[in-house]
């Protein structure tokens, strides 16, 4: 009897394209891997649209959803509306209790609406804000990996990181942090996967770790 393909969906972090998933290898006779991409969001559009929307691009069946940082945010926000088989928060929130003092003071202050993502043109400003490090010797591969530099998109990623509105963690997930991850620093505390040196990157770095255990996970 042919055994029945699991269909593994990648979602990106803010600004990223789904080549940050290139070294992620599943068994090709149990899984199949579907990478997700950015869309450019309508004005004002809520991040509850924007995640019916993703669904529709998502062509099977009781899949596997995996979401790296604000991607982690959209396919918790993508299961409220759809069944999954499993859903893999990687490098991001439980709720938004967890985001940083900076981004919690921004909600307040209204001051992510000042921020210049004009500059995206600056792939330093933009290395930042999704990876959480500023730019040495790995210009290169930041060009590679980020090249959703529209500012309208960019406006609307930053504006629903920081007024995600989750009050707690989504119970069915599966969390995997980084213990040495600069972006969102507050993630590794009760029901998660701490990886140890993992950074906000791990995704790109770390991607042997994700190869040999993400099949062990789904298949629990």
């Amino acid at each position: 009897m042919q055994q029945e393909i699991i269909h593994v969906y990648l979602m990106p972090g803010m600004a990223a394209n789904p080549t940050i998933f290139e070294h992620i290898k599943l068994p090709e006779e149990q899984f199949e891997i579907h990478w997700l991409e950015w869309m450019i969001p309508y004005k004002k559009e809520s991040l509850e649209s924007y995640a019916k929307r993703m669904i529709a691009h998502i062509e099977h069946d009781n899949i596997v959803l995996l979401g790296v940082s604000f991607g982690g945010i959209l396919v918790q926000e993508m299961s409220k509306y759809m069944t999954l088989r499993k859903l893999f928060v990687v490098s991001s929130v439980k709720s938004k209790h967890e985001l940083p003092k900076r981004m919690k003071l921004m909600k307040y202050t209204k001051a992510y609406k000042l921020l210049p993502t004009q500059l995206v043109s600056n792939i330093d400003f933009l290395a930042k804000y999704a990876f959480g490090e500023t730019i040495t010797k790995r210009i290169e591969l930041y060009k590679k990996y980020l090249s959703v530099s529209d500012k309208q998109y960019l406006d609307w990623a930053i504006e629903n990181v920081i007024e995600w509105n989750q009050e707690k963690p989504n119970d069915n997930a599966i969390y995997i942090h980084g213990d040495n991850d600069m972006v969102f620093p507050h993630s590794c505390g009760g029901n998660c996967i701490v990886l140890k040196g993992g950074s906000h990157i791990m995704v790109i770095n770390k991607y042997k770790w994700f190869n040999e255990n993400l099949p062990k996970l789904i298949l629990e």
